[in-house]
């Protein structure tokens, strides 16, 4: 069984394309010789549930047919599992969602039968996780990509409303709600630095793209054990207007309004009334106080072999 696929498709991911491509991407898979089974999944956690099912039965290699927020749920049922086993799963993905961010790190192709064609031929590589306890309950989150608090977090609250724009509902987002949000006052631990202040947003990136395809952490590398932290106290909209190439080529982490840095733990408070939101991989998942940890080499990814 361990050398079957369990494939997992969300069928609203890009905005329904995935239920749409799912026939295609089937037989393809059929084309190129993949023994499989699936499951599509039919609410927004659902494939916790799957992936837990799958796990029993034996399966221990994963391809993921949806965007960033699939990919995010699939990572973390199978950090969830007890005992755990995530050291000997694997994880494709043809990519179909609103930003696919984290496969840009990796070039993998958003050519279905390209990406199919790299996941069989299982070049992976291991990549470290993030690990977000949040102080109200104690509730564990992983994250594979980039995960912040403060406006990113405000913007995904809002980026629902835009998504018919594809990749740009992020920007599009963020230019409507900059008027809009008002900066938490943080206070951020690490590495023996203390940085307490109303703060615009605090950026935690593994791998290097959010966003739609924005560079805002400065050297993010997924297998280095360390996060890339990015720190905004204050942004106004003409400089995000006068500088949006430099969001998308990373130029933007030279500015003198962003302090960039290197960890692999944080603490996080907030010292206000005020509702600081924190998303994960795109994902919002509650506000308030919270903890950060590296998970060091944890899941196999397939990825394209690198071109010399």
């Amino acid at each position: 069984m361990s050398q079957k696929w369990f494939v997992i498709v969300n069928p609203v991911s890009g905005n329904g394309a995935a239920k749409k491509k799912w026939p295609l991407i089937f037989t393809e898979l059929q084309a190129q010789a993949f023994s499989f089974e699936f499951a599509i999944t039919e609410h927004k956690n659902h494939a916790l549930d799957l992936i837990e099912e799958a796990v029993k039965k034996g399966f221990k290699k994963f391809i993921c047919v949806g965007g960033d927020g699939t990919l995010h749920t699939i990572v973390n049922g199978i950090l969830t599992i007890k005992p755990p086993i995530y050291s000997e799963i694997k994880i494709g993905i043809v990519p179909i969602g609103t930003g696919n961010d984290w496969i840009k790190t990796y070039h993998i192709s958003k050519n279905y039968k390209k990406a199919i064609q790299t996941i069989k031929g299982e070049n992976s590589l291991k990549q470290d996780i993030g690990k977000i306890t949040l102080a109200k309950n104690n509730e564990v989150i992983y994250f594979n990509n980039l995960a912040g608090i403060g406006f990113d977090g405000y913007v995904v609250n809002k980026v629902h409303k835009f998504k018919n724009l594809g990749f740009l509902a992020y920007l599009a987002g963020a230019i409507v709600s900059l008027a809009s949000y008002k900066k938490a006052n943080l206070e951020i631990r690490f590495n023996n630095i203390v940085i307490k202040e109303p703060t615009l947003m605090l950026l935690i990136g593994i791998c290097k793209y959010s966003g739609g395809g924005m560079q805002l952490t400065k050297n993010a590398h997924p297998t280095d054990g360390l996060f890339d932290i990015s720190h905004i106290h204050k942004v106004h909209l003409f400089n995000i207007l006068g500088n949006l190439k430099g969001l998308f080529n990373g130029n933007i982490t030279d500015h003198k309004l962003v302090n960039n840095y290197k960890t692999s733990s944080l603490d996080i408070k907030v010292l206000d009334t005020q509702k600081a939101y924190i998303q994960a991989d795109g994902e919002l998942i509650g506000s308030g106080d919270f903890k950060v940890s590296m998970i060091e080499n944890a899941i196999s990814f397939i990825v394209p072999i690198k071109k010399s």
